[in-house]
């Protein structure tokens, strides 16, 4: 073989496989909280200094988990990834690990419910949160402080799918000296190109696409080797976020699939929101690969692809469950991500807990639906939303 670079797709096979003494074929789950030891002197090594192969406790690593977190680093082009037991672990864990009372954080404002929570528990421990128009250039500026300590953003916002410029907000921060810790759950690890674009952090809910069948929770934080293993695994392995060694299986074969998977289920978001945009039931589609999208420029420098994910107006929330439940094949269902397709309404279930004024201010209206493209047939979606639209 030459020495050119695997492509993604190869990596996302082959790379991390810790093959056990039987040289199986398919990654093997070491289904193990503990590990024995051949001696206590050995024992004590291992709480020393544990190596690449060593493990002590399932709460502080595992063979199975170690292989998802090798691949999915590798992909997304850190030295390092601790994968946790959900997304919101790992958001939680990004940025609980390094912040203290006093120090301050800016954020975009549109964020996923949850996500927003995280900072609030910041704020009531003394964190100081800023909140700005993540599109918005100038109100980064204008946040950004000597004394910030880190931005936080998600790089395409759930659910109306602003899109934010990572390198310019990168830039931004870097000039302060603040990490930068980006939420790519939208994104995916197919289309990232975070760490190239400035991210110092990139943190996913591997529940989604990374899973892709709707079956198991987890998260993963990927990194510098130094941020992952002595900033955020030590405030990650004492407080309990660590993933299960059978829900890091399951993770570490959705890789193998994921670029084939992603790259089908984007091309089916394109073809299903062109195909809504004259639709007399709809008054606004929103898909960061049409033309009109207000970033659109900026989707392909910094992405490439409009992604997996589609919201639309229907106009009123009498509207929008009307059509939801005429739906056949879209399930409704607060997930996304998943092999079958999946309608949201976000203003009553994932950002139920914002303020109408709130809600109103990110643009997540009473007739906003956010739909999560599968892989079924694209004419059969198109069918199914216009008979429910009708």
């Amino acid at each position: 073989m030459s020495q050119k670079p695997l492509h993604p797709r190869t990596r996302a096979v082959h790379h991390g496989i810790r093959r056990s003494q039987y040289g199986e074929m398919a990654e093997a789950l070491f289904l193990t909280q503990g590990f024995s030891y051949d001696s206590a002197e050995q024992a004590e090594a291992r709480f020393i200094k544990t190596g690449p192969d060593e493990f002590i406790y399932a709460r502080y690593g595992n063979p199975t988990s170690r292989m998802f977190e090798d691949r999915i680093a590798d992909l997304e082009g850190t030295e390092d990834a601790f994968a946790t037991a959900s997304g919101m672990a790992a958001v939680n864990g990004a940025l609980m690990c390094f912040a203290k009372p006093g120090d301050h954080i800016v954020s975009s404002k549109a964020l996923f419910g949850s996500c927003l929570y995280v900072l609030d528990v910041l704020a009531r421990f003394g964190v100081e949160v800023s909140y700005v128009d993540g599109t918005d250039l100038e109100q980064w500026r204008a946040a950004i402080r000597p004394d910030t300590r880190a931005v936080f953003f998600e790089s395409v916002s759930n659910p109306t799918l602003e899109v934010i410029d990572v390198a310019a907000v990168a830039d931004l921060a870097h000039a302060v000296g603040a990490l930068v810790v980006v939420d790519n759950v939208f994104v995916t690890p197919v289309y990232s190109r975070a760490v190239e674009q400035g991210a110092d952090v990139v943190v996913y809910s591997s529940t989604k696409h990374i899973d892709g069948a709707g079956r198991c929770l987890g998260g993963v934080i990927c990194g510098t080797r130094q941020f992952v293993r002595e900033t955020a695994e030590p405030y990650l392995k004492h407080t309990g976020a660590a993933i299960s060694p059978f829900n890091a299986w399951i993770m570490l074969n959705g890789l193998t699939t994921l670029e084939l998977r992603v790259r089908a289920q984007s091309d089916t978001a394109m073809t299903v929101a062109r195909g809504l945009q004259d639709h007399p039931g709809v008054e606004k589609v929103i898909y960061p690969g049409l033309p009109d999208h207000p970033q659109y420029d900026l989707v392909q420098r910094q992405i490439g692809s409009g992604g997996t994910m589609i919201a639309v107006d229907v106009g009123s929330k009498d509207a929008a469950f009307a059509a939801m439940n005429r739906m056949k094949i879209f399930q409704i269902s607060n997930n996304l991500g998943d092999a079958k397709s999946i309608v949201t309404h976000p203003a009553t279930t994932t950002h139920q807990r914002l303020s109408p004024e709130v809600r109103a201010e990110l643009g997540i209206t009473p007739g906003l639906l956010r739909l999560s493209i599968g892989l079924e047939d694209a004419d059969d979606l198109l069918d199914d939303l216009r008979q429910a639209l009708a």
